[in-house]
């Protein structure tokens, strides 16, 4: 395996890396160089200076892994990504203390005009009343995104005796509650806070979240602090605002360009100014190299992680009660495509008895990814699946039930065609062997092999010994058999395992049969 690393890393993380790859750390490496230097790549690292843009993408056809050294992924784009099938990670918690305590630097830098003082000082000036702060303790901190950073700048700020009220859609009150925090409305955050900071990724619903308007409803004299993405303020209107008076200050460590050229901010007596320094830390940057270093070398084996933005997170455990399930669902769309006839319109999922429960977006993956891999030219996998079924207007629904008649648990598929449909149930025995259990009406018990034939046929004395003999006549061995009938004397399905395929003329000769009515051969 061969991981780029692109922006550098801490020479832990890389050591961890080479432990199990070639890896690639190119001095200074441009925006041009970098297509020419991912090309051979099968995952890259980056932080915040490199952009993996679809341009760059479509240079890297053997990339499955970008794994950003930190945790805003806006210079990556994840849907491009996503679309060929490259899972992007990156390292959520590493920098969560550092980051943390930065915000609160920030803060009190800000607070006590410390940059400005220091300045001054060091010119000789002794200039004390210049430079009258105010206190942290007794104001209202308001945190946008109590997530773990913004949990962390609640705890330390109440520790400085403040009021912490918080505006996230995704906590619930009784969390907050348990942080000593009010949750309370965006009106109400922007109309009670007196230092307001910000917590929350960019994306496009939170790109200038702070922007005139939100600023006009804040009260006079707030204090604005940015450790999180740059664009989450919109800048011009933030200098506006500090000019008028209605901003007192901001301390502001993330930029929209960064670095930033020409942007007046930077020379503002009232703001305060560091070059993206949140996980700028000894320990952080040990810590997130590990982090990439152990989850890229696990994503790369096909191992869960921890960081995946574009992915369901599953935690280790759960993957290992979910392995067999993904292996029968896999089955199951590989059955499914080579039984099912005409093009598929919808696809419909049904989970019952212990696995209703569970986290299913990989099951519904792997088995869309058996399914649509045979038919399409570019690679399917697990990342890509649900993405290129849509694409392709499949419908997906979903039902779960967490009782089962007859199994302790039971994975269902129905896929509809444009003429016909196909009902397909399996589930795992011992919680490691994926047996296939229903085909449509029929009930069987069917361990799936590389090599099967599915007949159907009037269920009548010696149908079996006619197939049987037909295959020895061919020395196509018979590995295993499964029968099943809707009724006595009615129709009946056959299923036998093979070790060899079954060639084109034998399927002829057992179509030929007097009461068969179908034969399929699957293979792969």
């Amino acid at each position: 395996m061969k991981i780029l690393v692109a922006d550098g890393l801490g020479p832990e993380g890389i050591a961890r890396l080479r432990t199990q790859a070639e890896v690639d750390v190119p001095a200074g490496l441009t925006p041009d160089a970098l297509p020419e230097a991912i090309r051979d790549a099968d995952a890259v690292v980056v932080r915040s200076r490199t952009r993996i843009t679809e341009e760059v993408l479509r240079h890297a056809p053997r990339l499955r892994v970008i794994a950003r050294a930190g945790v805003g992924v806006d210079n990556i784009e994840t849907d491009a990504a996503t679309r060929r099938g490259i899972l992007v990670l990156n390292a959520p918690e590493s920098s969560t203390l550092s980051t943390a305590e930065h915000t609160l630097a920030m803060l009190l830098a800000l607070a006590r005009r410390i940059p400005a003082a220091q300045s001054a000082a060091s010119q000789g000036a002794w200039s004390r009343e210049r430079f009258t702060g105010v206190e942290l303790y007794g104001k209202t901190l308001g945190i946008v995104g109590l997530g773990k950073i913004g949990s962390e700048v609640a705890r330390r700020a109440l520790a400085f005796g403040m009021r912490v009220i918080a505006f996230d859609p995704f906590v619930t009150a009784e969390r907050a509650g348990r942080l000593g925090v009010e949750l309370v409305d965006w009106e109400a955050l922007l109309r009670r806070s007196e230092v307001l900071t910000l917590h929350v990724p960019l994306t496009e619903r939170t790109r200038h979240l702070i922007g005139r308007e939100a600023l006009a409803r804040m009260r006079p004299g707030v204090f604005i602090v940015n450790c999180a993405r740059g664009g989450l303020i919109d800048e011009d209107a933030l200098l506006g605002a500090l000019e008028e008076g209605q901003v007192a200050g901001a301390a502001l460590d993330v930029f929209e360009e960064e670095p930033p050229r020409e942007n007046r901010l930077l020379h503002h007596p009232n703001v305060v100014v560091t070059p993206h320094l949140g996980a700028s830390t000894a320990e952080a940057q040990r810590r997130i190299g590990l982090e990439v270093a152990d989850q890229v070398l696990a994503a790369l084996a096909g191992r869960p992680v921890r960081g995946a933005v574009n992915a369901p997170v599953v935690q280790e455990e759960a993957w290992q009660r979910l392995g067999p399930f993904i292996e029968l669902a896999g089955q199951l769309g590989r059955i499914a495509h080579q039984l099912a006839g005409g093009q598929v319109q919808r696809v419909e999922f049904s989970y019952e008895g212990e696995i209703a429960s569970a986290e299913t977006e990989w099951l519904r993956a792997a088995f869309l990814r058996a399914l649509l891999a045979p038919v399409l030219a570019q690679p399917v996998n697990l990342i890509n699946a649900v993405i290129l079924a849509g694409e392709r207007g499949i419908a997906l629904s979903e039902r779960r039930d967490e009782r089962s008649e007859d199994f302790s648990t039971l994975v269902r598929v129905r896929v509809v065609t444009a003429g016909d449909e196909l009902t397909l149930g399996g589930t795992v025995f011992g919680r490691r062997d994926p047996r296939v259990v229903y085909l449509d009406g029929y009930r069987i018990d069917l361990v799936p092999a590389p090599f099967m034939l599915w007949i159907w046929n009037d269920d009548r004395p010696g149908m079996i010994g006619k197939v049987g003999t037909l295959l020895g006549n061919a020395d196509v061995n018979i590995a295993s058999m499964q029968v099943g009938r809707d009724a006595p004397r009615g129709r009946a399905v056959m299923v036998l395992g093979l070790d060899d395929p079954v060639p084109d003329e034998l399927l002829g000769a057992l179509r030929s049969i007097n009461g068969i009515v179908d034969v399929k051969s699957i293979t792969g």
